[in-house]
């Protein structure tokens, strides 16, 4: 039996606070190809207010509400934009107005106006929105958006705003999901909307709650452009000051994640990363309410993978299986094509760290189709068992690796390239798709970037900020093989 693994934590002085929500405008230079991210929406009630209130009594709103300002001459919210580069994008204010008389505001960019007394006109009723556009410069990094009313009957209820940065997306058929369009199970493989078993290669995010300031347009435009990646995990930590402590924060977050993948053609696993407690049945009903809100918004889409529950510990097989079964049918009543993904017994090592193997999963398995098993290895520390039971499950049952590092099981530690490689060369030829643990710049020797590199928003592209896993796993993931189409 080996040690049990451990989940990277935040620590004291790393510089890993974050602020309340990622809100990115993204950028791209001139002439610069590649995908870009589709408009990223910015709650009005998750914004600074100065004289208004986040209600939630009017129909039709985005998020968990909406402001109305106070009939105040001034009133105002303030947004926090942060753009990976200067350059113009269009800005969408999303409003009711349910009198007939107009509500001016203006409209200002760090502290700028870009339109003065900008009309908001009545829409009919409180319950009708309308949504009004302007463009603005940005300038790289930090920007402030700010809606003021100007006169005393204050300005409409505000919604949302939409920045957009106009750039053209990637044309069809360039890239990973351009390719290969919806997945699907078969067999004990992933295959293609032709019907081909693919391997997808990607990273996984570190917990967003710590480390949101790296998953910034420029290093998810260098994920998917210079690392060439097909996929990205993103990890919503349930406890350690995560999902639990505020849901509609981490929800509007892995919304914005998804829908910037997306945007630059990757697939995305929507991690559920449950870790302490290990029995997946503790947060049962914050998950229901997670994957509900998750596939209701991104259910039209044929880039996603749900992965229902990170590392289960502690726990029997049935237990984990009696959760899998539960929430599954929450998902499959909404988004009825994307895969599922079901973690393991023991840190999702199909039960080898407390003494197990495979075959409690392959005899047992979840009452589903179109799903998958995780399993998770740290190279330094898990060794040829882990390598075997990985090998044999792979034969029965479909498996996704979907955290893996080169160091010990705390992912810290010397590199171990060499067992890594192992299995690596195993998944190649088996067609097991995997992420790396971690697309961060925490202190340890599993996050990629070298520390600092997210505070001073990069350089993002090539090998000068990273680690040495950082540039032995960015080789890997841009040698992927080609995908099958006929």
């Amino acid at each position: 039996m080996r040690p049990p693994r451990v989940r990277l934590r935040s620590l004291a002085g790393a510089g890993t606070l974050i602020s309340a929500l990622l809100v990115t405008a993204l950028t791209t230079a001139p002439g610069a190809s590649g995908a870009v991210a589709a408009p990223v929406t910015h709650e009005a009630e998750r914004a600074a207010i100065s004289r208004g209130a986040a209600e939630s009594n009017h129909a039709g709103f985005t998020g968990s509400g909406f402001v109305n300002y106070d009939n105040a001459n001034g009133s105002y919210v303030e947004w926090t934009v942060n753009a990976a580069q200067a350059g113009t994008a269009t800005l969408g204010l999303r409003y009711a107005n349910g009198t007939t008389a107009n509500r001016p505001m203006t409209i200002t960019v760090n502290g700028t106006a870009v339109a003065s007394n900008k009309a908001f006109n009545g829409t009919g009723a409180w319950t009708s929105w309308s949504t009004t556009s302007l463009s603005a410069a940005l300038k790289a990094g930090a920007n402030t958006v700010r809606a003021t009313a100007t006169t005393a009957a204050g300005g409409p209820n505000v919604d949302h705003l939409t920045v957009d940065a106009g750039t053209t997306p990637p044309g069809p058929g360039t890239t990973p999901v351009g390719i290969n369009g919806q997945l699907t199970v078969c067999g004990t493989k992933l295959c293609n909307q032709y019907g081909k078993p693919v391997q997808l290669r990607g990273m996984s995010t570190h917990g967003t709650q710590w480390y949101a300031q790296c998953l910034t347009g420029g290093s998810l435009d260098a994920l998917a452009k210079d690392w060439n990646a097909d996929v990205l995990r993103v990890s919503t930590y349930v406890q350690e000051d995560g999902y639990e402590s505020d849901p509609q924060k981490f929800t509007d977050l892995a919304h914005s994640l998804i829908e910037q993948a997306t945007a630059r053609g990757m697939y995305v696993i929507v991690d559920w990363h449950m870790l302490d407690p290990g029995d997946p049945h503790y947060n049962l009903a914050r998950a229901k309410t997670f994957f509900s809100a998750i596939a209701a918004r991104h259910k039209g889409k044929n880039n996603i993978f749900y992965e229902i529950a990170n590392e289960p510990s502690g726990v029997s097989w049935s237990r984990i299986k009696s959760y899998a079964e539960q929430i599954i049918p929450v998902i499959r009543n909404i988004d009825a094509d994307a895969p599922v993904l079901v973690g393991t017994r023991a840190w999702s090592s199909f039960g080898v760290s407390e003494g197990a193997d495979e075959t409690e999963v392959v005899g047992n398995q979840v009452n589903a189709s179109n799903i998958m098993y995780t399993f998770h290895f740290y190279a330094y520390s898990h060794r040829e068992e882990y390598l075997d039971t990985l090998s044999r499950a792979a034969d029965r049952i479909p498996v996704f690796v979907t955290e893996f590092g080169t160091q010990n099981y705390a992912g810290e530690g010397a590199d171990d390239f060499a067992m890594t490689q192992k299995y690596l060369d195993l998944m190649a030829a088996k067609k097991i798709s995997w992420t790396n643990w971690n697309f961060s710049d925490d202190n340890r020797s599993g996050a990629v970037f070298k520390p600092g590199t997210c505070a001073s928003n990069g350089p993002w592209t090539g090998t000068g900020s990273l680690k040495p896993a950082g540039v032995w796993i960015r080789d890997r993931i841009r040698s992927a093989d080609a995908f099958p189409t006929g």
